[in-house]
């Protein structure tokens, strides 16, 4: 669903809280793209509810909107129309929006550390890491200037469910957009990854593309 907040005599912002509080909606994809001139925390407010917030005064706004939107949708790019197609590859080029962006990736696997930080390293990312929760954690408060987190949910002693949990316990952190790493695509695993404190998830193994997609909708 694509959103604008002006609907004449109805409240977009409400209307989008209606329509996320029914259980058949809940797990509705909603892009609010609204020319409505947005405080903090209206912004805050909707991302609530909302998977994404576009702004139409932003010059990259249109592109920005088919990015996401194709996102969501899990549409793969030669499904798309040719002009799509190109809109997309020109936005995916332009890697300014993350270009030293600091993301910690936290996992109890080396080889996962050392391949995510490859791919994360080549966009132009600065990556930190942590090989289990506690020390995630740890990293996180000698780093308050964290973007992201990359978050493997499968991890002995402390798992990534009760770190993830742990991180939003901190005020400071409860905006921090954390991407769930499961090891299956269940909508269960996802719901739990969710409710645990994930802003979004993304099964094993691991698209490195839809990694990039996901981190530049929430590292902005």
């Amino acid at each position: 669903m694509v959103l604008d907040l002006i609907l004449g005599d109805v409240d977009g912002t409400k209307l989008l809280e209606q329509i996320k509080t029914q259980p058949r909606f809940r797990d509705l994809p909603v892009v609010v793209y609204t020319g409505k001139d947005l405080s903090n925390k209206e912004e805050l407010r909707l991302k609530k509810f909302a998977e994404s917030v576009i702004l139409k005064s932003g010059a990259s706004s249109p592109e920005k909107l088919l990015s996401d939107t194709a996102l969501f949708l899990h549409r793969v790019d030669d499904k798309l129309p040719e002009q799509a197609r190109r809109v997309l590859q020109a936005s995916r080029e332009k890697d300014e929006s993350v270009a030293g962006k600091k993301v910690l990736v936290v996992d109890d696997d080396v080889r996962n550390i050392f391949a995510l930080t490859s791919v994360l390293e080549s966009h132009g990312l600065e990556v930190l890491y942590a090989e289990n929760g506690k020390d995630g954690i740890a990293v996180l408060e000698r780093n308050p200037d964290v973007d992201l987190v990359v978050m493997d949910v499968m991890m002995p002693e402390m798992d990534g469910y009760e770190t993830m949990r742990a991180i939003r316990k901190d005020p400071a952190h409860k905006a921090l957009p954390i991407i769930a790493i499961t090891a299956k695509a269940l909508k269960e695993d996802r719901d739990k990854c969710i409710v645990a404190g994930a802003s979004d998830y993304l099964p094993k193994p691991v698209d490195t593309d839809k990694l990039m997609q996901l981190i530049r909708l929430w590292a902005r």
